[in-house]
């Protein structure tokens, strides 16, 4: 920059009238609608240039990082969102509480682990699955959570459209799959290849979390009784993998199982 270009810099007075265009432009929303009220407080409080400025970035950070975790929950696809803090752990009679906890810690996302929750219906295995999902979505992850069935339709579906691959790597790609209702529905030959293929490709590469109302001795029914399918399914599971079993009587139908005695 020579000489004279410096001078005229100095010289120029700020193109206030263009700023809300420019900062239109370069979408910091956060800026654009706060600029004006925030340069009052800092004349007030006499902050520094820099402190306005700091101010002003770390209101456009937080604000990008609102819309990344909203677009995270949307793209992960829960039925309805779900925390832990929801969970009644009285109704089971057996669940390991510390070891749940623990899981929302999410060392298994960076491990690339599993994570299978076993019991009946209605004892919160979905809630528990989604209330981790959620969490990851708050912590950067990319999540999806899909019904067992759901998935074996979409790719069967894609294969008779020549977009199997597609399809596929739509299941393999996120670091947190959920897999909901496991067992609930028996899966056909091709929708267990279609299964297998998903959990073979994810496996030691991204994390995934399977809810099954059956324990593993009887998932060879859920897959059409293919031994060789089911018992090579389970060895790529099971190799880094936590089970959460959980015992009891379905929440669903706690008013007919246990009637309010008042009415």
């Amino acid at each position: 920059m020579t000489k004279a270009e410096h001078t005229t810099m100095h010289q120029r007075k700020p193109a206030i009238d263009t700023l809300p265009a420019q900062l239109t432009e370069l979408h910091l929303s956060y800026v654009l609608q706060h600029y004006e009220a925030l340069a009052g407080d800092a004349g007030a409080q006499h902050w520094s240039h820099v402190d306005y400025l700091a101010h002003l970035i770390e209101g456009e950070a937080h604000r990008r990082e609102d819309r990344s975790i909203a677009r995270r929950i949307a793209l992960a696809r829960f039925p309805i969102l779900k925390t832990l803090d929801q969970f009644e752990w009285s109704w089971p009679t057996h669940i390991n509480r510390l070891q749940i906890q623990n899981l929302f810690r999410l060392n298994f996302i960076e491990e690339s682990a599993n994570v299978i929750f076993l019991g009946g219906v209605g004892l919160g295995k979905s809630h528990l699955s989604i209330a981790l999902g959620h969490t990851a979505c708050l912590r950067g992850y990319p999540v999806l959570f899909a019904n067992a069935v759901d998935i074996i339709n979409s790719v069967n579906a894609a294969y008779a459209h020549g977009g199997l691959k597609r399809e596929l790597r739509r299941y393999v790609k996120p670091r947190l799959l959920i897999v909901d209702e496991l067992g609930y529905l028996p899966i056909d030959k091709q929708g267990a290849d279609a299964l297998f293929q998903i959990i073979s490709q994810r496996y030691e590469k991204s994390a995934t979390i399977i809810n099954s109302n059956r324990a593993f001795k009887h998932w060879a029914e859920i897959f059409n009784h293919d031994t060789t399918l089911t018992s090579a399914l389970l060895d790529r599971i099971l190799h880094h993998a936590e089970t959460v079993v959980i015992e009891g009587k379905s929440y669903r139908m706690k008013d007919q199982i246990d009637p309010d005695p008042a009415a």
